[in-house]
């Protein structure tokens, strides 16, 4: 772990201090909350489809939680803007990972991909192929 690791930490913090997208969208396409209750992490993310109903046009999140959450959000809401809702179903936790560049615990994965889960099962909501109020990592 050398000058790569410390620069992706730097990125992270970065994210953390000053949140890309972050705020509320008004008339958004979707809107989707969800929790991490380990770790306190709560987000809310607003999504705007394009009139195909399928490209991401604009996202944004809102929320409060740990620096990996919220810097995780960050990034994942500049790297889905311009992708269809199908590909951000094929999201996993290795892209959430890769977004942010470092190992973590696998305690702090939750907090990682709370926002993707969200937005994925705000989708998933939007299509009427789920019914819940809100997402947790705990499921």
């Amino acid at each position: 772990m050398g000058t790569g690791s410390d620069m992706y930490r730097q990125q992270i913090l970065e994210h953390y201090r000053n949140p890309r997208n972050y705020g509320e969208i008004e008339d958004p396409s979707f809107t989707h909350e969800g929790e991490n209750p380990m770790c306190g992490d709560e987000i809310a993310v607003d999504v705007v489809l394009a009139d195909d109903d399928e490209t991401i046009e604009q996202v944004a999140f809102r929320g409060d939680g740990c620096a990996i959450s919220q810097a995780s959000a960050s990034m994942f809401t500049e790297h889905v803007q311009g992708k269809t809702v199908d590909e951000l179903m094929e999201l996993d936790r290795d892209d959430a990972m890769d977004l942010l560049g470092v190992d973590i615990s696998p305690m702090r994965v939750k907090c990682a991909v709370l926002a993707e889960k969200v937005a994925q099962d705000g989708a998933k909501i939007h299509r009427g192929e789920l019914d819940v109020d809100k997402t947790t990592t705990e499921d």
